[in-house]
């Protein structure tokens, strides 16, 4: 058994880690809660126009549909990784490590695959085995639509020019605070609605339907990107809390066990004391 001093410093340090994830917890819940309303504010948006700019690529001819939504033979992949910046948020970057690994080994087994990092953690593990295109690490320090348009507008032109078939995005989407959905979403080409969704609605257009499609482009694929990066965002202040939560809970735990341990030590100490005391005695009266 360690000796009462080794215990009283054990007990000193996993208090004083208890108390940094207790804080760190704190600090997450409060990102949460700010990260948590603009994503739920938005996303309604962002799934309506998707929703709209889908059904109308739909609708128009193949001479006359944009560029973005042409389908080519899929030999060159680019997969945008969006992580976080800092760890200590359980699997959360993890499972999009492992998603990225999935889409090279299986989906995409045999075609080239780049990647575009945001968010430092996936830039530092995929850049050892893969080839990273561009690192947007920068975009959570000032996490803004312009800035993420930035971004959008780079995928845009990589898949305009033909650099890439088909551009992914692989993003944790954010449900509740405990919990985070694995998404592996095709940004590019757009994909047209399913089915004969938009067969009963009688639209006019004006200018065009091409020539709308062709402005809302630009603006959903920017504002799809946003979505994700907003979710990703929050998904990793509720991976946080969440692991920060743990943590702090299995320190309480351990700090009980030690200071149990502790008490059952020193009173062991005591009676051994106590019991050479009384021997001495013994050995004095005889």
């Amino acid at each position: 058994m360690a000796n009462l001093k080794e215990i009283r410093n054990r007990i000193s340090s996993v208090s004083s880690t208890m108390q940094i994830t207790s804080a760190m917890k704190m600090v997450s819940a409060a990102k949460l809660k700010k990260a948590q309303d603009a994503i739920t504010a938005m996303r309604p948006y962002a799934d309506k126009l998707t929703e709209l700019l889908q059904s109308l690529s739909a609708s128009l001819d193949a001479d006359s549909g944009s560029t973005f939504a042409e389908n080519r033979p899929v030999n060159k992949v680019l997969v945008v990784a969006i992580t976080s910046n800092r760890g200590l948020c359980g699997a959360f970057n993890t499972n999009i490590i492992k998603q990225c690994a999935t889409l090279t080994q299986e989906a995409y087994v045999g075609k080239q695959v780049d990647f575009i990092a945001i968010g430092k953690k996936s830039n530092d593990i995929l850049g050892k085995k893969t080839t990273i295109v561009a690192n947007h690490s920068g975009v959570f320090d000032d996490l803004t639509f312009d800035n993420v348009a930035v971004i959008a507008e780079e995928l845009m032109e990589l898949f305009k020019n033909g650099s890439y078939d088909r551009i992914d995005l692989v993003y944790n989407k954010f449900k509740n605070a405990a919990t985070q959905i694995i998404m592996s979403e095709q940004f590019l080409p757009i994909v047209p609605s399913k089915g004969n969704e938009s067969s009963n609605t009688d639209y006019i257009f004006e200018p065009s339907e091409a020539e709308i499609v062709e402005q809302l482009i630009p603006k959903s694929l920017k504002t799809q990107l946003y979505k994700a990066v907003r979710d990703s965002f929050a998904s990793e202040h509720g991976a946080r809390m969440t692991a920060m939560h743990k943590a702090t809970d299995n320190a309480t735990e351990l700090r009980d066990q030690l200071k149990l341990t502790y008490n059952q030590a020193r009173q062991a100490a005591i009676t051994n004391e106590i019991l050479e005391i009384v021997g001495g005695a013994e050995a004095l009266n005889n």
